[in-house]
């Protein structure tokens, strides 16, 4: 087996991690995915930035609406949403190391029309739709193509990678705007926008050092090239015991999963395998990690932190939000239902002047935000890189690319929805908007331990036998294969008897 020290596959994760980190760099992919999240939330505030693609009011001072704070907020994750779906025909037709460099220069467009745009919010929302197609995409094929080269004893760590590249991207951002800010002109913003065009060249360029997926590979007939990439992943010569063993168990897998024809959509919801559960687990995840609350804070934090009357400056606040994200569910939950009710019962009514606020009032803005930074670093630790996890690992290969997309996709959709419709809310009800957030992880808590059984120390195929067997999530720790593809101790195959039952079986 593969050693937990395997560099190579270590470096591997971090570098395709790096480039989701561009745009949640925009919240794509890893770094590029976070680091557009922070970036935007800055921007928002940012005087050149409102003069610019704000309104004029009665009182002839610019100021951003709620309405097109929305607006330019969530077009990425419209974008996302469209390019998420959008990957499982390209990681397919041309691979996922070919599809991972046609998004990532679609991304990087998308990041030049932002940064050329002057006085329009129809250019600027136009590029940010552009550069959500490519983050959402590389949202989906990252941890496809992780899970399909990472050894399995490393699988879950270097998916984990995936969200400490976003956590990173943010906590950059924000740094890059703390320094920025006070800039007399458009540079304040077009800097940290126009620096998403580094990090996607820096994916694109990367791209040619990685190799394509074994299993795609061996799913194309390309043998040689599946054994030499297995053998350099594991750190280990081609005839090595671990690449033998790997190679027949993907070979077994993809026989097993191509005797049914062509893959369509609705067989990620089919009785085989249990497939429709694992399809809806993973939508269900990404549905409840993004109504943590966490990217409320990520996208409106400068506006919403302005507002508290503290004397802190918000660029500050964000920093050191993302500063604590790269040092759980019901730690979450209490700070959401303390930072809310804190927020509505402590805080100035809006408008009040900064100046005239009571001593108990700084003091709710100084709670509420210090609720908030706890929030963040509780969703740092759990629910933010684990239902990546299991996307990469839950599924398949015949429809890891499409079942994988489906529950990327509900993550934008649900992320457009936060982005479109959090400020509105949070205009009409205030910090009350936490409670919802409050609500959504208690009910997760009880979702995840009803629902998601756990899969880590397991291949995928292995994976694949724990559905099959109908094991209880709540017993799903202590559960072991009933019958491996290879016995643990001898390491010898298993006879072609029970490889064949095996196969009729999934194939049912």
């Amino acid at each position: 087996m593969a050693v937990p020290t395997n560099r190579k596959a270590i470096l591997l994760a971090t570098f395709i991690a790096f480039g989701m980190f561009c745009e949640l760099l925009s919240k794509v992919t890893g770094f590029l995915f976070g680091y557009d999240i922070g970036v935007i939330s800055g921007c928002l505030i940012m005087d050149d930035f409102v003069r610019r693609f704000g309104e004029v009011g009665t009182d002839g001072v610019p100021f951003l609406s709620s309405s097109r704070q929305s607006i330019i907020t969530s077009l990425l994750s419209a974008g996302t949403f469209v390019g998420a779906l959008g990957q499982a025909f390209t990681s397919d037709r041309f691979g996922r190391r070919g599809s991972i460099l046609i998004w990532s220069g679609i991304f990087t467009i998308g990041v030049a029309i932002q940064t050329a745009t002057t006085f329009s919010i129809v250019q600027i929302t136009i590029g940010r739709f552009i550069a959500g197609l490519g983050v959402g995409a590389l949202s989906a094929i990252v941890p496809l193509y992780n899970g399909e080269t990472s050894p399995k004893r490393l699988r879950g760590m270097l998916l984990c990678f995936y969200q400490l590249q976003i956590i990173i991207g943010i906590f950059l951002s924000y740094i890059i705007e703390l320094g920025t800010n006070k800039i007399p002109n458009s540079a304040s913003w077009r800097i940290p926008v126009g620096l998403q065009m580094l990090w996607g060249l820096i994916l694109l360029s990367g791209i040619f050092f990685l190799p394509e997926s074994p299993r795609h590979l061996l799913g194309l007939g390309e043998e040689a090239e599946a054994r030499k990439v297995i053998a350099q992943l594991n750190s280990v010569p081609e005839d090595d015991i671990v690449v033998t063993e790997t190679m027949e168990e993907l070979e077994f897998a993809i026989r097993a999963e191509n005797e049914g024809g062509k893959t369509t959509w609705l067989e990620c919801f089919s009785t085989r395998n249990m497939l429709w559960k694992r399809t809806l687990n993973g939508m269900m995840l990404q549905f409840i990690q993004q109504l943590n609350g966490q990217n409320f804070y990520y996208y409106y934090g400068d506006t919403f932190f302005k507002s508290a009357g503290t004397s802190l400056n918000p660029f500050v606040i964000q920093t050191i939000l993302g500063g604590v994200s790269v040092v759980g569910s019901v730690l979450e939950a209490i700070c959401s239902i303390i930072a809310g009710l804190a927020g509505h019962f402590l805080l100035a009514p809006p408008g009040t002047n900064t100046n005239l606020l009571t001593k108990s009032q700084r003091q709710g803005g100084d709670v509420l935000i210090a609720f908030a930074v706890l929030h963040v670093f509780s969703y740092s630790m759990f629910w933010g890189p684990t239902p990546w996890v299991y996307l990469g690992e839950s599924f398949p290969l015949r429809v890891r690319p499409k079942a994988i997309a489906l529950g990327s996709a509900t993550n934008w959709l649900w992320n457009f929805l936060l982005s479109f419709f959090a400020p509105r809310i949070a205009n009409d009800i205030g910090p009350l908007i936490l409670m919802i957030f409050f609500g959504m992880l208690v009910f997760g808590y009880a979702f995840v331990y009803l629902c998601i059984p756990e899969t880590k120390g397991l291949s995928l195929e292995e994976v694949d036998e724990m559905y099959r067997a109908r094991v209880k999530p709540w017993n799903s720790a202590s559960w072991r294969p009933r019958q491996k593809h290879f016995h643990e101790d001898s390491k010898e195959p298993i006879s072609a008897e029970v490889r064949e039952a095996d196969a009729e079986k999934s194939s049912r």
